[in-house]
């Protein structure tokens, strides 16, 4: 294969490195060893002869040192806060006195390392470190502290040799000295530190003083808070005007009365809220006071994110795992939602996950998810949701449905319905058409459905979290405008369902609003216009509607609604109400109808009353009759 070597032919190299080294080593310790035909002499270790021979050169320069005049310390007191060891020179021997701690010199431990190294250095590392190993090892008495270790055949550890040395440091420096001094600059640090026990005691004396009881402030200090406020002193004034109210027979101060803590109330919670007067006042007249410094205080917090698991393509528990895997925090919503889930923190954007482009889950809120549970939509049936952008209700009807039946998903925004699009060709939705129609239009668009959802537009008062501007944009006008719509919507969604559906006939009315005038107002005027009564809308928590709010009165079935608060159930506010029509006519009173004869003609006059405080007439021809 190849020529091979023959180790006999191999040329000799001279000696290695650490050959020479050590050769180099030995001819320099030859000049300190005794004769080996001695046969007195002792027999020491290497180590020993090593540091026998440092110990000789070290005490032959300090010999030399004393003998020179530079090393003589100067004359006069050494400097405040040092002492000086006897039988030290230099700086090594100065000990800093407040910290009652030596400057660290090298241990022997350190020197044994050193001198393992490399044994070509030892004469040199002798000159290094001779000064302060001599200074350790000659006392005054030209005694070495080494040979007693020596003689006892070295079995003490270099961790107790350190401690003899220290020992014999401390009692030569005099380290009592230093610790007293250090005790007394303590002491004077101490007091400055923290308080005395007679401050502590007053300190104690000032906290359980009682405070003064509350004061409404006169008129020119109002109008100087209202200029400049304090947050945190309105924000204590807020407090004490409530807690007053609460009692108020016995804590009231004299001469006041109900009316003037209320207005301070109102200006107050205006300013540290940030809320308009208009609607800061309706939100009075709906809560109670305690309560309604707990829904101030929710609006300032958003809601927790929540998301809405695609059964059409995954199941719950998949989902969460594979959320978890990507660093996703989360859990269950609750037991009323078998497809929820709450996210409490993510690593990753929890809108742009690869589950979430896949379309396995959808983002949506909590309370959103209640108003297809309480429609409880059923497979093969044929259901309009009149206002149905982004398409998140829409998109849980269809899995509820098992993607069966047909969906008819309208809305009125043309923009907001390339949302829906998108959403359902995400998620998988395949029995869902699209249109673009005026809710008002139904049923002349289509009829004939077996449940229809309503989430009529409305003013936003029950998602202030999600946008603060409502505090201050909205007023009375905006608030009837809303209603006198969602009435108009309300009637057309229950003229859209039929009443003969085997398995339906349904519809559910909700809004994310917490006005009265735009939920139990309306829900009352939809009962008196059409053949439908309330039922339960099967959801096992929330409050119940209003029957009588100040001085108006509703239909007592409406107890069956449910409305949802963000600081009780932390959600956002929503209203949920269930129709069931049992006629498919629509009722007409007799005080409503008027007969009109014309010259050959016999017209009826419908009046209808809406939001507003004027009529609508409406003419219909019924029949041509002779004079």
């Amino acid at each position: 294969m190849g020529r091979k070597l023959d180790p006999t032919k191999k040329e000799k190299r001279g000696p290695g490195r650490k050959a020479r080294k050590q050769k180099g080593a030995e001819t320099e310790l030859a000049r300190f060893l005794p004769a080996v035909s001695d046969e007195n002499s002792k027999r020491l270790s290497s180590r020993a002869r090593k540091r026998a021979a440092k110990r000789r050169l070290g005490s032959a320069e300090v010999r030399k040192t004393n003998k020179s005049p530079e090393a003589k310390p100067l004359p006069g007191k050494l400097p405040k806060g040092a002492v000086q060891t006897a039988g030290k020179k230099g700086p090594q021997s100065l000990f800093n006195a407040a910290q009652g701690k030596k400057r660290p010199a090298p241990s022997s431990d350190e020197e044994e390392e050193e001198e393992d190294s490399g044994e070509d250095d030892v004469v040199n590392q002798g000159d290094l470190w001779g000064s302060e190993d001599d200074a350790d090892m000659v006392d005054d008495y030209g005694a070495d502290s080494n040979s007693e270790d020596e003689e006892e055949g070295e079995e003490l550890l270099p961790i107790e040799r350190a401690a003899r040395k220290q020992k014999v440091r401390e009692a030569a420096a005099g380290v009592q000295w230093s610790e007293e001094e250090t005790e007394d600059e303590e002491e004077e640090v101490t007091p400055e530190s923290g308080p005395s026990k007679e401050e502590e005691a007053d300190g104690g004396l000032q906290i359980n003083v009682d405070e003064e009881p509350f004061v409404l402030p006169p008129a020119g200090e109002m109008e100087q808070d209202a200029q400049a406020p304090d947050l945190q002193r309105v924000h204590k004034r807020i407090q004490d005007i409530v807690g007053i109210l609460r009692d108020f027979g016995a804590q009231r101060e004299e001469g006041r009365s109900r009316s003037e803590y209320l207005n301070r109330l109102k200006k107050d919670l205006a300013t540290y809220y940030s809320y308009g007067d208009f609607l800061l006042g309706k939100l009075m007249d709906l809560f109670p006071l305690s309560e309604l410094v707990e829904f101030l205080e929710a609006n300032e917090v958003p809601r927790p994110v929540t998301l809405r698991t695609n059964t059409l393509k995954t199941r719950r528990r998949d989902l969460a795992q594979a959320l978890i895997n990507r660093g996703v925090n989360l859990d269950p919503l609750g037991k009323w939602s078998k497809t929820g889930l709450v996210v409490y923190d993510s690593s990753v954007p929890i809108g742009a996950t690869p589950e979430y482009l896949a379309g396995h889950y959808m983002l949506q809120g909590a309370s959103s998810m209640l108003p297809v549970m309480a429609l409880a939509p059923q497979e093969h049936e044929r259901i309009l949701d009149m206002c149905c952008a982004p398409g998140g209700k829409t998109s849980y009807m269809a899995q509820l449905m098992k993607n069966t039946g047909v969906i008819l998903a309208n809305d009125a925004n043309a923009e907001r319905l390339k949302s829906v699009v998108g959403n359902l060709h995400r998620l998988g939705v395949t029995n869902t058409v699209i249109s673009h129609y005026d809710g008002r239009q139904f049923p002349k668009v289509v009829g004939g459905f077996d449940r229809v959802l309503l989430d009529a537009p409305c003013s936003g008062t029950g998602v202030i979290s999600k946008d603060p501007a409502v505090k201050t944009n909205k007023d009375e006008k905006d608030i009837l405008r809303c209603a006198h719509l969602q009435k108009e919507l309300l009637l057309s969604a229950i003229d859209s369902v039929n009443a003969t559906s085997k398995t339906g006939g349904y519809l559910v009315y909700c809004t994310c609003s917490i006005m009265v005038e735009e939920n139990e107002w309306v829900v009352d005027y939809a009962l008196k216009k059409r053949n439908v009564r309330l039922v339960p809308t099967g959801l096992d928590f929330g409050q119940e509607g209003f029957t009588r709010f100040r001085e108006r009165r509703f239909h007592p079935s409406l107890r069956s609604a449910r409305r949802f608060y963000p600081h009780t159930h932390n959600m956002d506010g929503f209203f949920i109400a269930k129709f069931k029509k049992f006629s498919n006519s629509i009722p007409q009173s007799e005080t409503d109808n008027v007969l009109l004869y014309c010259s050959g003609w016999t017209a009826v006059v419908q009046s209808q009353l809406i939001a507003t405080s004027t009529f609508q007439v409406q003419v219909i021809l019924v029949s041509q009759t002779p004079n």
